[in-house]
């Protein structure tokens, strides 16, 4: 059997100590490495000969980018979960405490277990490498670092910014690694080794202090300052997580815990935290969805049909949309994109978007000015079909008006390609319409996009009856390489994420109509796990947007779908929310804090009266939600409760630690589920009727996923 580890003896005394995952392109630690490396380690204390080790990996830009997490699943027990990081413990201690010299040359991916694997080593050292990170990114899967790490990264880069990495499990860059301590050097790829080598030659060194504040350093240095420290962590992982989270604290207690009485004792607390993490079902949740989009990765969208090369895209429409689809289209996919508008205005604003979100990574340092202009490079724009003709993919991102689309399908067949893909950013309209005006409907997809593009990772990519498998499979290529993730649903009103978030919209508006007041209310969505409330919501998406979509629903999905007359009384007022600055809050004022425009209330006639229960208003807007999204895989809308899962997690902000709409229909149970519906369809009507899907599986005690 091919080994995972490989010994290699310099003639100067130094080993290299080789890990090469054997079928894998990535390393990932896996506890039957164990015995191996501990066999290696013994060998190493043996032979007199050796005076130094460096550590590296044998995958090209990549060091070990963490613990197999399929290795936790398996874990059946608490038991078995704290076995795992005992472990690695046992591990990582015989290394740390050889007698020679130990340094890590980190090159590439170097996070969670990967970056714990290199804090047991005495030193560090990495590559300038641009695919250089390192960091401790388990808190993301609702656990906490199972290796050392809540012990060893604060004694060596200090509580407070371990935490902070730890807590948000952040990603850092060489040049900050040297300035927190992380690492003792970092330099360009072609003397990695050399230097790695030179160190371990040079023996162990104390680790360099990292310099910091005098704040931190009163606070660090003292037991009290520690605990205003550790308090503080408390107070704002609290406020973060609305208690829907236990990984977060449970890191301040590993780190409280081995500060104060010392790293044994820290050890076998982030052993017994650690175990109970991993049978928790918020990250039972969270590692589905990781798997889930990891699997999606490797799917086209259309079964074995191979996607066209996309070498160059236009977008139609320079407003907020368009320029946001042309930046990750230029920056991440590094595509050439060739911006359409009518007037010089869009033109510039899209360009003005692009390099702004470019030139805030100047600032940051996380690139040059020659690159960010490189990349500016790759957009350029004109007011008439001129330089399109190769263009591989036309992104169509003007109003939503029928015949306006029309006219841009007519366009776009007229001056590109016969193969050129024309996807509409369309939020409502069904993509069939708009290809009504096509002479190759095959072409014709939608490409829904979230706002702010660059930071909404979902897309939907919609087909109607007459796409073709391969303009499917080249734009779910197209949208992964500009960093999205994309689910392939079919044509109807609203697609999927609109269609659920719709009706729940709809609920909550509701609830404000019988009384409740927009901040219980947005207050009550936040806690259930929502980012923002419907209201703040509501707000930020334009409430004259709302309104638009509604009637497009109803007219193609029926009664439920009408949305609360409330809708034209806020818009006869001029409230569309944000963009105007007027809404369900104050805009334009210096406090932090939103405050309610209470002026609303009279708009609306309504005087707010006492707040009912936040979990049953929660309760009410959410199995709207869960009832539609059941719809939506009943009607072949979505292809699978997985991508139903993905498609509200990452579109609208469901709270990922329920999983998603499916998951936590499973963990409700789709009976009690059906009990609520019916329960509230007899109080208030037919627009809570259970999904027939629902009342099957109810009936035969099934589930989507167990």
């Amino acid at each position: 059997m091919e080994k995972t580890f490989n010994l290699a003896r310099r003639e100067d005394g130094i080993a290299i100590l080789t890990m090469d995952v054997p079928g894998e392109t990535m390393n990932t630690l896996r506890s039957e490495f164990g015995p191996e490396i501990s066999e290696m380690l013994a060998e190493i204390k043996q032979d007199s000969s050796i005076k130094g080790l460096v550590l590296v990996s044998g995958k090209k830009d990549s060091f070990v980018a963490g613990a197999d997490i399929s290795m936790l699943d398996a874990c059946e027990t608490a038991m078995d979960a704290k076995l795992l990081s005992q472990q690695g413990h046992v591990v990582f201690n015989e290394l740390e405490n050889l007698s020679i010299p130990v340094v890590a040359a980190i090159n590439g991916a170097c996070l969670g277990g990967g970056l714990e694997l290199a804090l047991a080593c005495h030193q560090r050292v990495c590559s300038l490498n641009s695919k250089t990170m390192m960091g401790v990114p388990e808190v993301q899967l609702g656990l906490l670092p199972g290796g050392g790490g809540t012990q060893r990264l604060p004694r060596l880069v200090g509580i407070t910014t371990a935490l902070d990495m730890m807590l948000t499990g952040k990603q850092i860059r060489p040049k900050q690694a040297i300035k927190m301590g992380l690492v003792d050097d970092a330099v360009p790829e072609s003397i990695l080794m050399r230097t790695a080598i030179e160190m371990a030659l040079a023996g162990k060194r104390t680790a360099k202090k990292k310099k910091q504040s005098f704040i931190n350093k009163m606070l660090e240095g003292t037991s009290a300052g520690r605990n205003i420290i550790f308090d503080q962590a408390g107070k704002q992982v609290a406020k973060k997580t609305q208690g829907n989270y236990p990984a977060p604290a449970k890191i301040i207690d590993c780190v409280r815990q081995g500060m104060t009485k010392g790293l044994i004792k820290g050890l076998e607390v982030e052993a017994s935290h650690f175990s109970d993490l991993v049978i928790s079902k918020e990250s039972e949740a969270l590692r589905s969805i990781f798997f889930a989009t990891t699997e999606m990765k490797k799917e086209t969208g259309a079964g074995d049909v191979e996607p066209r090369k996309v070498k160059k895209a236009m977008i139609l429409g320079g407003g907020l949309m368009g320029g946001g689809i042309a930046s990750v289209t230029t920056t991440k996919a590094k595509i050439p994109a060739r911006v359409k508008d009518i007037s010089e205005t869009g033109l510039s604003n899209a360009l003005s978007y692009a390099y702004k979100l470019l030139d805030k990574g100047v600032k940051r340092r996380h690139m040059t000015p020659a690159v960010r202009d490189n990349l500016m490079a790759l957009m350029t724009t004109t007011t008439e079909y001129k330089g399109i003709k190769d263009a591989d993919i036309v992104v169509e991102a003007v109003f939503e008006d029928l015949s306006l689309k029309h006219q841009m399908v007519k366009d776009v067949e007229r001056e590109c390609g016969e193969n050129t893909i024309f996807a509409s950013n369309t939020s409502s309209l069904p993509i069939s319409q708009i290809a009504e005006a096509a002479t190759r409907p095959e072409n014709v997809i939608g490409l829904h996009y979230f706002s702010p593009v660059e930071k909404m990772p979902l897309v939907e990519v919609i087909a109607h009856e007459k796409t073709s498998a391969e303009t499917i499979a080249t734009t779910v290529a197209f949208a992964r390489k500009q960093g999205k993730t994309p689910i392939v649903v079919q044509d109807g009103a609203g697609f999927y994420v609109n269609r659920i978030l719709a009706l729940y919209m709809n609920e909550a508006a509701q609830l404000l109509l019988e009384g409740q007041s927009v901040e219980h209310l947005d207050k009550a969505l936040v806690k259930f796990g929502f980012p923002v409330g419907p209201m703040t919501l509501l707000d930020e998406v334009g409430i004259d947007v709302g309104a638009k979509i509604s009637p497009t629903l109803e007219a193609e999905l029926g009664e439920r779908f009408k949305a609360p007359s409330a809708f034209d009384k806020l818009l006869a007022d001029d409230r569309k929310g944000r963009k105007n600055g007027k809404g369900f809050y104050q805009y334009g004022s210096k406090k932090k804090a939103k405050e309610v425009d209470s002026s609303v209330y009279a708009v609306l006639g309504l005087t707010p009266g006492q707040n009912s229960d936040a979990n049953e208003l929660a309760l009410r807007c959410v199995v709207q939600m869960l009832n539609e999204a059941v719809r939506c895989l009943e009607e072949g809308i979505i292809a699978s409760a997985r991508d139903g899962d993905i498609g509200a997690i990452f579109g609208i902000g469901f709270p990922p630690f329920l999983g998603g709409p499916f998951h936590y229909i499973d963990t409700l149970g789709p009976a009690k589920l059906v009990e609520i519906l019916s329960g509230y369809q007899s109080q208030f009507g037919d627009r809570f009727a259970p999904a027939e899907l629902l009342k099957q599986m109810a009936n035969e005690q099934s589930y989507f996923f167990k």
